[in-house]
């Protein structure tokens, strides 16, 4: 007898064999959709740092559905209800959470669609999913959107302590070497209960969280706003606008269908129909890097001088300070890059430019994280914890920084 392929598992580097729980599952993993995730990177340019970040977000969303399953197995153990249909809900609404990532995921999130998000992008792409699939995906949609009347589904998909940030934090830090972003998955999943209809865990796993809002930090200001990060994001922001701006002056610029049209077009919310959102399905990392080596070769200086500094890895210098940048150091260094490559104003705004970057690793205003104690109170982790970071990290820290090419100052 033969048997079904639905019963294959993916060999995670993390967690394992991972299994696919049902036939809904294993024909979402493989709608077209789903597998273009393979090609957007889950850290954007971060493997200029760190050159082992060329995981996926296939991977993360893979890994994500792994801790919701135990975080299911927990939670009914414990002797919560949760139906079979909330069930295959919340294992769609976390498989599916990050389908609306443009490429190179957060780097280039409003350069491709104006003032469109990516959640909001992976709930079009779910209403599509649910009329191609016959409504099935209905629970998962009213779970991802906040309005499933059992509050503690939507935490679990999304919220301080959520199965996407205990993946991409385990995950990202063992592809980047950066072993202060390790956490303990699987303790704080079991120390998860809910009381009055919402996500809390238990007093003896309050060191587990304080470990995880650490592990936050450091990933965040060693990793994700790593100043060459940045300042290749910034590249890659910059590169976009400029291929905008020469197509809007009637300039050639060569690159596939799909990326041409979001180039071309001012796409926002109203105008995301289905028609676009299957020619946004059709854009990944590889159209960029393809468009970034044709336009290397440019007539127009900027854009190819841009476009040689992320490919070559020359790029922009960055100073970051806890001050905001002097309008007079920015000034300097501005008209001498103006004056060295005889650019105009506009031009120089491509190569000196300045901004901030800023973090809160927990934010006790909004989805708190709460402890039940053993009496039964309920009480915010920061209020409880006796570890006096835990309040530092309550506050947002911000930086500024100063870009600019630093062979011509």
């Amino acid at each position: 007898m033969a048997t079904s392929n639905k019963l294959k598992i993916f060999n995670d580097p993390i967690y394992g064999f991972i299994g696919i729980p049902s036939p809904l599952i294993f024909d979402l993993i493989g709608h077209r959709y789903f597998q273009r995730l393979r090609r957007i990177s889950q850290m954007g340019l971060s493997y200029l740092v760190y050159p082992g970040a060329h995981h996926t977000r296939f991977h993360h969303t893979l890994g994500s559905m792994y801790l919701m399953q135990r975080a299911i197995q927990v939670l009914q153990f414990k002797g919560v209800t949760i139906t079979e249909a909330e069930r295959e809900g919340l294992l769609v609404a976390i498989l599916l959470h990050d389908i609306g990532h443009g490429p190179f995921s957060h780097a280039m999130e409003h350069s491709i669609a104006n003032g469109v998000d990516h959640e909001y992008i992976s709930l079009r792409f779910m209403e599509e999913l649910n009329t191609e699939f016959g409504g099935k995906l209905e629970v998962a949609i009213a779970i991802f959107t906040g309005k499933h009347p059992k509050k503690f589904l939507k935490q679990l998909v999304s919220s301080q302590l959520d199965m996407d940030r205990l993946d991409y934090l385990k995950r990202d830090s063992f592809y980047t070497g950066v072993a202060e972003g390790n956490t303990n998955a699987e303790r704080l999943i079991s120390m998860l209960t809910v009381v009055n209809g919402a996500l809390v865990v238990e007093e003896k796993g309050i060191y587990s969280v304080e470990k995880f809002l650490l592990a936050r930090r450091f990933m965040y200001w060693q990793v994700y706003l790593h100043k060459t990060g940045v300042v290749a994001e910034q590249l890659l922001i910059r590169i976009l606008k400029r291929a905008r701006q020469l197509l809007e002056k009637g300039i050639p610029v060569p690159c596939n269908h799909a990326l041409h049209y979001f180039l071309k077009h001012r796409i926002d919310k109203g105008s995301l129909d289905a028609a676009t959102l299957d020619l946004f399905s059709k854009l990944d990392d590889t159209d960029v890097v393809s468009a970034l080596k044709n336009w290397q070769d440019h007539t127009d200086f900027v854009l190819s001088e841009l476009c040689k500094m992320v490919i070559n890895r020359k790029l922009l210098h960055i100073k970051v300070k806890k001050a905001p940048i002097a309008k007079e150091r920015f000034h300097s260094k501005f008209e001498e890059v103006r004056k060295k490559y005889q650019l105009t104003t506009e031009e120089t705004h491509y190569f000196v430019f300045q901004g901030k970057i800023s973090n809160r690793a927990y934010n006790n205003e909004k989805q708190n994280i709460n402890i039940v104690k053993k009496n039964g109170n309920i009480k915010d982790v920061a209020k409880l914890s006796d570890n006096l970071v835990l309040n530092a990290l309550s506050k947002t820290v911000t930086k500024f920084y100063i870009c600019y090419p630093k062979e011509a100052v």
